[in-house]
């Protein structure tokens, strides 16, 4: 099975520790955990500060899963829930995939931290999964809300730590089961 993974940095498996974008281990990043667990063949577009795109990269027709969890990072620039709602739902719209193809996952919600001085950033991510819900209901395509997995998260309140990418596995394996 061939599967990618879009996203930003918790996709990528940015160690926020480091201070020029370095990455936590094979063996603690999500996506390479996803393929070690499977055996699929995992490819990670993962990539530190990605914003939803406004267009969309050329997918493999052979691509058997696109996974795409994004929004965090339009979020912390400043846009509205709403805002970066649409902006995934003209991406997700965009793909040529078939939607029986894509799996849209709500990042877990950000945390009070270096990067999250306030609550309404709280309460933006919250309601920013809400809306990735709801959109893909309306587009008919597989949903999963990584707010449901316990996320550790570190000191910055936004990015995984090594624990955290575990427990994102794992909450994505239950989901595939």
């Amino acid at each position: 099975m061939n599967v990618i993974c879009f996203g930003d940095s918790n996709t990528f498996g940015y160690d926020p520790r480091s201070w020029l974008g370095g990455r936590y281990g094979p063996d603690s990043r999500w996506v390479d955990i996803l393929a070690v667990e499977t055996g699929w063949s995992v490819c990670n577009m993962g990539e530190n500060g990605r914003e939803i795109p406004v267009s969309v990269p050329a997918f493999p027709a052979d691509t058997d899963l696109l996974i795409v969890m994004l929004g965090i990072n339009d979020l912390l620039q400043g846009r509205s829930p709403e805002q970066a709602a649409g902006k995934l739902e003209r991406f997700l719209s965009g793909l040529t995939l078939d939607r029986s193809k894509l799996l849209l996952i709500a990042p877990p919600p950000v945390a009070l931290g270096a990067w999250v001085p306030s609550r309404q950033l709280i309460d933006n991510s919250h309601a920013f999964a809400r809306a990735c819900q709801a959109l893909a209901e309306g587009l008919g395509i597989r949903f999963a809300d990584a707010g449901k997995w316990n996320i550790p998260l570190a000191y910055d309140g936004v990015h995984f730590t090594e624990q955290g990418h575990k427990a994102f596995a794992a909450g994505l394996l239950e989901e595939f089961k």
